[in-house]
């Protein structure tokens, strides 16, 4: 059951689960805000709840207002992309033959048709992230699976405006977003952590803290890290 505070201009989603503490986050990259309360919270707690603690949520919003974003990428000769956290700069080759991308220490190589606009030429760099994730991830989640003693039955990347990752621990599935491609490694992996640890426990529990405290016990600097990194020109939480 969700309901809603409003307080001034700043709206609040409430959700009611089966925990035992208040959760309140500020979400990037827009600065949504949410509040997990228990079953038996009555919603004028919360929002009373919500009230002490409105200074901060107007903080966290500023921060993410002010926060560095990408401008928007046209795929030109010397454009810079970022690809496990390190900067490149793009050179675009004309070939009439299938597109494709390369990368080496210094550049990356886009190979396109000379008539390819800024739809395609977006395109085959997606096509390419995700090629790239493809080949990293299996390894991080076997890894894991061991480690967590859980089974990831399949997982699926997507371009995601409002989260890193999600997880359908019924059906064992975890999603992660396309994005993470230009993240560093290291964070790459703790979404697949966090996602695989709702596996074990579905909500952010005390419980769920206590798994990612155990296993990874750097996940708060990781989180951080992650969301203070510039978001994608597209409007896009773990």
């Amino acid at each position: 059951m969700t309901e809603t505070i409003q307080l001034g201009d700043v709206t609040i989603l409430v959700t009611k689960k089966d925990i035992k503490n208040v959760h309140l986050t500020v979400h990037p990259p827009d600065g949504r805000v949410s509040l997990v309360t228990p079953n038996a919270t009555r919603l004028e707690v919360a929002r009373a709840y919500a009230i002490s603690k409105l200074s901060w949520i107007q903080d966290q919003q500023k921060k993410l207002e002010n926060q560095a974003r990408e401008t928007p990428r046209q795929f030109i000769e010397r454009e810079s992309h970022n690809v496990w956290g390190r900067r490149y700069l793009m050179t675009v080759d004309y070939r009439d033959s299938k597109p494709m991308v390369k990368l080496d220490h210094k550049r990356i190589t886009l190979i396109i048709r000379p008539d390819s606009d800024t739809k395609k030429r977006a395109e085959v760099i997606h096509e390419w992230h995700k090629s790239l994730l493809h080949k990293l991830i299996p390894q991080l989640i076997k890894k894991w699976e061991s480690k967590l003693s859980v089974n990831v039955t399949s997982y699926f990347l997507q371009r995601m405006k409002t989260k890193w990752g999600s997880c359908n621990h019924i059906a064992g599935h975890i999603r992660l977003n396309t994005e993470l491609v230009k993240k560093p490694k290291d964070l790459l992996e703790y979404v697949i952590v966090h996602e695989m640890a709702h596996l074990i426990e579905p909500t952010h529990s005390e419980r769920f803290v206590a798994i990612l405290d155990e296993h990874y016990p750097t996940w708060r600097e990781a989180r951080s890290e992650l969301n203070a990194l510039p978001l994608t020109a597209d409007v896009w939480k773990v």
